[in-house]
């Protein structure tokens, strides 16, 4: 069954290494599995690498987590061509779809050309659990920071939107990434948002933010707003630790 409301777990994290693969599912992919409602049977998972280029390594590792994990997997891909005739069939029959970092312009710009984003927005109002890392968290928001364009981070604001805010990822382990995420919101080129360290993520209800959530050690969601006065201010959100 899907899930009672559209519903998105943004994150820094969902991974971590694998004992017989190079890495497996983390606690807080398994708590996107969590949140689509499926039962005992094997939850339907699709990995979307587009960010990376649809690269065949990532693919073949995810398929060996979710061996490991007992998914029902399956992978869209848009390079060189879709894999698939039907990519809507394939994103709404999903329990939850799982989508890798990269290049979020890159993304955002195939997604667009196929039509995906439309797709995505389609199986996000159906219940399907649409979750990511990095590039695969900003790209449900207006904007927030990326290498998309080079090694010196950049902003990009033209996310999908379906979540009204901004979002900072890898907000403690790149230096750049906090002190620019907080200069974008605070000469307006960003809205307000949620920031995630590494093996963090925020789960949203519809469009409103539900609950922060780790699955590493003493790591933190922030939310960062644009105060009257101009500046940037950042407020520490209490995080769970899910297992």
């Amino acid at each position: 069954m899907p899930a009672e409301v559209p519903t998105i777990l943004a994150t820094s994290g969902g991974i971590v290494p694998g004992r017989h693969s190079r890495w497996a599912v983390g606690p807080l992919t398994d708590y996107a599995i969590e949140l689509s409602g499926v039962g005992s049977r094997a939850p339907r998972v699709c990995y979307v690498g587009t960010a990376s280029g649809d690269r065949p390594e990532g693919i073949a590792e995810f398929y060996a987590a979710a061996l490991e994990r007992g998914l029902d997997a399956s992978h869209l891909q848009l390079f060189t061509m879709p894999n698939v005739e039907d990519v809507r069939e394939l994103l709404l029959g999903q329990d939850v779809i799982w989508v890798f970092g990269g290049s979020v312009a890159g993304l955002l710009a195939m997604w667009r050309l196929h039509g995906v984003d439309e797709i995505m927005r389609e199986a996000w109002q159906a219940g399907v659990v649409l979750t990511g890392v990095s590039a695969g968290s900003i790209c449900w928001h207006l904007g927030g920071t990326t290498d998309s364009f080079g090694p010196r981070l950049r902003p990009v604001t033209n996310g999908l939107g379906f979540l009204p805010y901004s979002n900072g990822v890898h907000y403690d382990s790149e230096p750049e990434r906090r002190p620019l995420f907080q200069s974008l919101i605070a000469d307006g080129t960003l809205p307000a948002g949620y920031a995630t360290d590494d093996g963090t993520g925020v789960v949203y209800r519809g469009t409103e933010f539900a609950e922060a959530v780790r699955e590493a050690p003493d790591k933190n969601v922030y939310w960062v707003e644009r105060t009257s006065d101009g500046k940037a201010v950042e407020t520490m959100l209490d995080t769970r630790t899910v297992n």
